[in-house]
C-alpha cells in the first residue's frame, strides 16, 4: 500500500463510507512511504478514531489501540504480568522438585505475559495499524516515552530481555488539543489537521455511511449542522452525531426536518443542557433550513426528492 498514491487512498476510504479529501489522503500517503507515525488533529467528532480503523481495512491488517487517559504509564501501555496465574504456577510446582532459578523463570515467561497494545504492536507477525487515541490526555511522561518507543521500536523487559518490532507498524496518533503536544513529538511525526467537513462533503458522508437517505434529508441535515456549528456551543456537533441524526430520523421514516421533528430529536445533536438554550436564542438563524410542509411517509419508506406535482412520495424499502 505504500506505494500507492493519494487518489487510490481516498477512492479506498471512499468505498468504506469516508470521504477523505486530497490533503488527508496525500498524508496517509506519505506517512505509509516514510513510515512515519501520522498526527491527527481536528474538533472531536470529526473521524480521527475512524481513519486509523478505515485504514486497517484498507491494508488487510490489524488494528491495535492504545486509548490514552491522564495517569496512564508506560507500563499500563506496555505489559503486565498475569500474577494469579504466576500464583498458581508457583504452588503446583512447589514439589516437583525444580530449582528456584528453573521455578523463577517459569514463572517469569512469556507463557504469563500479558501484552498491552505497545507491546502487542511490536510482536505482531504481520505490520498493523497503531491508534494512539487521544494522545493529548496523557501526561507528558507518557508522551517523552511514547517519543522513545517511536524512535527506537523496542522495549526492554527486565525478565525476558530486549524486544525489538518485528514489523515496524503504520502509526496514527489523534489529538483533540486538551493540552499542547511537545515540540519533540510533533517533530516525530508527520501532521494533518482534519476539520469540519464542507458542507458538500458532509452531504457526501452522510449517503455514504446512511444508504437510502433521501438527498432533501441529507441536504437539511448538513446545513443545519453547519449553522449549529457557527454557534457559540459548549459542544459542538460533529460528523458522528450528523450520522446518528439521520439514522434516527429515518427510524422515525422522516423525509424532511420541520420545527417539530427538530425538537423531538435534537438530542441526537446537542449533548449539553445548556446548548438548548443558545439554540432557542438563535430560532431564526436555522428557521429557513426547516421545512414546516407536511408530508407523508408510508412506515418502512424512504422519502423521494420528486413529487411528481401530487406533494411528497415515499417509497416501500426494498
Amino acid at each position: 500500500m505504500s506505494r500507492v498514491d493519494a487518489a487510490a487512498i481516498r477512492a479506498a476510504f471512499r468505498e468504506r463510507g469516508f470521504i477523505a479529501d486530497e490533503a488527508f489522503g496525500t498524508a496517509l500517503q506519505l506517512a505509509l512511504a516514510l513510515e512515519k507515525p501520522l498526527l491527527i488533529e481536528g474538533p472531536a467528532g470529526v473521524g480521527k478514531t475512524e481513519s486509523a480503523k478505515v485504514l486497517a481495512d484498507v491494508l488487510h491488517t490489524r488494528l491495535i489501540r492504545l486509548q490514552c487517559y491522564e495517569g496512564l504509564d508506560a507500563m499500563s501501555a506496555l505489559y503486565e504480568w498475569n500474577y494469579p496465574r504466576q500464583m498458581l504456577h508457583a504452588r503446583l510446582t512447589e514439589t516437583d522438585g525444580s530449582s528456584l532459578e528453573q521455578r523463577e523463570a517459569q514463572i517469569f515467561s512469556e507463557r504469563f505475559l500479558l501484552k498491552r497494545p505497545l507491546l502487542e504492536a511490536i510482536t505482531e507477525e504481520r505490520s498493523p495499524v497503531l491508534l494512539v487515541d487521544e494522545v493529548d490526555r496523557a501526561d507528558e511522561a507518557f508522551e517523552a516515552f511514547l517519543l522513545e518507543m517511536l524512535a527506537e521500536w523496542q522495549v526492554t523487559i527486565p525478565e525476558l530481555g530486549t524486544i525489538r518490532a518485528r514489523h515496524k507498524p503504520s502509526v496514527i496518533l489523534t489529538s483533540n488539543r486538551t493540552r499542547e503536544l511537545s515540540d519533540a513529538l510533533r517533530r516525530r511525526c508527520l501532521f494533518v489537521w482534519l476539520p469540519y467537513p464542507s458542507l458538500e462533503q458532509e452531504i457526501d458522508i452522510l449517503h455514504a455511511r446512511v444508504p437510502g437517505l433521501s438527498e432533501r434529508l441529507a441536504l437539511q441535515i448538513a446545513r443545519l449542522m453547519h449553522a449549529l456549528r457557527g454557534l457559540s456551543l459548549q459542544k459542538a456537533p460533529g460528523v458522528a452525531e450528523s450520522l446518528d441524526w439521520a439514522l434516527a430520523l429515518m427510524s422515525l421514516h422522516r423525509d424532511h426536518l420541520d420545527a417539530k421533528t427538530l425538537e423531538q430529536t435534537i438530542g441526537c445533536v446537542l449533548k449539553v443542557h445548556e446548548d438548548r438554550a443558545v439554540l432557542d436564542a438563535h430560532r431564526d438563524a436555522v428557521a429557513p433550513i426547516l421545512s414546516d410542509t407536511s408530508s407523508r411517509t408510508e412506515p418502512g419508506g424512504y422519502g423521494l426528492e420528486t413529487d411528481f406535482g401530487f406533494g411528497s412520495v415515499s417509497a416501500p424499502r426494498g
